[in-house]
């Protein structure tokens, strides 16, 4: 009994062995296919590493430690370097507008819709698809490229971006959000069916309760997914900071895009921490 079990354990660690070679070399095969198709040499950015070095460098501020602290006019000082906050601060602040709004858009929308594509809350069948079909198109298209539909439509601002960044954030919270709506238990939903509840009663209090900390905590990751976004989205004059950075680039003026980038990483970063203190305060009720 003892030497059938070994050679059975032997043959299915020997086929998961032949299965993972198989896979592997696969995997391997369609890397290797893609970056053909896409050009991909690493020859080429290990000779072009230098270059990205030597820009990073030039963005770098002179700054001189004994005119540190002086005023805007001199040379060498931190407000020199930074003498374009005026500019810059609002347009961080634009930046955050947009993505919090369209985020607080995109929730209330995909919620509606999540409930309506659900398949286990009761709900037509042709409903179901034609709502899963139309996110998968939100999904489908980047912001970037929304952006830039709208951008042609509207003109440049803000409002183009908080357009694109709904739409695609509707597609997004949508689907995760009916994915866990299937996944909840359905014994309340079956205990207060027995009961007599209506549809509307059943996903208030048998679906809500379950899913409302998942739904929270797709919806702070999606805020700071957002705001990410939204820099870029400036790039094509959807508004933001991603303006300014764009702006600075193509001016050559060096030590802004230093400056713009060090404030886009200090906001990211306190984003990053207060959603992670909401999430942990109103997902977990710490």
């Amino acid at each position: 009994m003892k030497n059938d079990f070994e050679h059975y354990y032997q043959q299915i660690k020997g086929r998961q062995k032949r299965e993972a070679l198989l896979w592997s070399l696969l995997l391997a095969c369609l890397f290797l296919g893609a970056g053909k198709v896409a050009e991909f040499s690493p020859a080429t950015i290990w000779h072009s590493l230098p270059n990205f070095f030597s820009y990073l460098h030039d963005t770098l501020p002179v700054l001189h430690w004994q005119q540190l602290l002086a005023n805007a006019h001199t040379e060498g000082s931190l407000a020199y370097w930074g003498y374009r906050l005026p500019i810059q601060l609002p347009l961080i602040w634009e930046t955050l507008q947009m993505a919090l709004a369209s985020t607080i858009v995109a929730v209330a929308v995909a919620t509606i819709l999540a409930f309506c594509a659900a398949a286990n809350t009761q709900s037509a069948m042709l409903l179901r698809v034609t709502i899963r079909a139309l996110v998968a198109f939100l999904r489908t298209m980047p912001e970037l490229g929304w952006a830039v539909m709208f951008v042609m439509a509207f003109g440049i601002g803000a409002m183009p971006g908080f357009i694109a960044l709904a739409l695609h954030t509707v597609g997004s919270l949508t689907k995760l959000f009916y994915e866990s709506l299937e996944s909840a238990s359905d014994r309340p939903v079956r205990g207060l069916a027995s009961c007599g509840a209506n549809k509307l009663q059943i996903m208030r209090f048998a679906f809500w309760p379950q899913v409302k900390p998942i739904f929270l905590s797709y919806s702070f990751m999606r805020m700071e997914i957002n705001f990410r976004s939204s820099t870029i989205l400036g790039l094509v004059g959807a508004g933001g900071i991603g303006q300014e950075l764009m702006t600075n680039i193509k001016l050559d003026r060096y030590d802004q895009v230093s400056m713009t980038l060090l404030l886009i990483l200090v906001v990211v970063s306190l984003l990053d921490g207060l959603s992670g203190y909401l999430r942990r305060r109103v997902v977990e009720g710490q």
